[in-house]
């Protein structure tokens, strides 16, 4: 069943409506186009940019297409000789399907992508409600209510969450307690990333924890051998993280995050994890787009991009980035965190 275009001008096709920034032109866009250019077709236009010596005139020898259904099995038979193999290791990093109507509509759709720098608003807006959906998204599993625009891992961003608690703890301690049921990269990450500054690590089973001693506790959720904790056991946790004035981490998973109670609802300050098991796959080590989740309080501690709301000059809705801005992440002197670029599910 089809239907009739619309044109992109008429009335029921409000200017920010969703359909209007991400579908194609129609035949009256087209030539509304072509007339303020000058010209009367896109043959004519063409004809006008593009030099005849390098201009293809005839019909690409091309055999007739393949649906989906098709082709698959050709590309399996070129592919059957390969050796296929099963991934056991594990630790935050597994296996996964990505939806080929995911793969089409999202991550290959440039709309979606820009390949502009988000730092340009103005010609950005695919990417930034990319990375906006992907704040709420982690927002709302976190249970948190304010989320960043991803980290660039796991690792990294369980480092980058320590540093943060460090500036905004009121603690005077210079010590920080990590749940020994940890994935091991993390561990070694936050490890390198704390000795330069100073930061002491102690490694223990969080029931032995004493908040008194650290300015943050951080806590694996579910652990690394996928043990999950009893939440009362994490509130109470948290509870007393609150009382002697230190930060309390998540590392968690978003998906656990569906299943069981999240961060948020047990009084965590800060979710961190990484979001490979929403269908990206292996990729010889990346990208696996990390997120980072926190109270409000905090907004102006947190690394990395914050994508916000605004209006533009004509009172519309547009998006930018908020709070920060690029010069944060590069003036040394003044930098909160070394995160510039992120991976914000495979966006960058």
């Amino acid at each position: 069943m089809t239907s009739t275009p619309r044109s992109l001008t008429s009335p029921e096709f409000h200017a920010d409506h969703f359909a209007h920034r991400h579908l194609g032109l129609n035949d009256t866009d087209r030539a509304t186009m072509l007339a303020a250019v000058g010209f009367k077709s896109s043959e004519e236009l063409l004809d006008a940019t593009i030099p005849s010596s390098i201009r293809l005139r005839t019909s690409m020898a091309l055999a007739s297409p393949l649906t989906e259904s098709e082709v698959l099995p050709v590309l399996k038979s070129k592919f059957a000789a390969d050796v296929h193999r099963t991934s056991f290791i594990g630790q935050g990093y597994y296996n996964t399907i990505t939806p080929p109507v995911i793969k089409r509509n999202v991550l290959e759709n440039p709309a979606w992508y820009t390949a502009y720098t988000p730092y340009q608003p103005e010609i950005s807006q695919g990417r930034l409600e990319a990375i906006l959906n992907f704040q709420t998204m982690v927002s709302e599993l976190t249970g948190l209510p304010l989320a960043n625009g991803s980290l660039l891992d796991e690792a990294t961003a369980v480092a980058e969450a320590v540093t943060m608690a460090h500036r905004v703890s009121k603690s005077k301690s210079d010590s920080v307690f990590v749940d020994s049921n940890t994935h091991p990269q993390s561990l070694a990450v936050l490890s390198t990333r704390l000795e330069p500054i100073g930061i002491a690590i102690h490694l223990g089973d969080i029931s032995t924890c004493d908040a008194l001693l650290y300015f943050a506790i951080v806590v694996s959720m579910p652990g690394s051998d996928g043990h999950i904790r009893s939440s009362s056991s994490l509130t109470a946790l948290t509870a007393q993280a609150r009382e002697n004035k230190a930060i309390s981490i998540a590392i968690t998973d978003l998906l656990s995050c569906a299943l069981f109670t999240p961060p948020g609802q047990l009084g965590f300050d800060i979710a961190i994890g990484s979001s490979q098991r929403f269908g990206v796959p292996m990729g010889f080590g990346g990208p696996h787009a990390a997120f980072m989740a926190t109270r409000d309080e905090h907004a102006r501690a947190l690394p990395g991009r914050l994508v916000g709301v605004s209006t533009d000059t004509e009172g519309r809705p547009a998006l930018r980035l908020a709070l920060q801005t690029r010069e944060q992440h590069i003036r040394r002197e003044k930098a909160t965190s070394n995160i510039c670029t992120a991976q914000v599910s495979i966006f960058d």
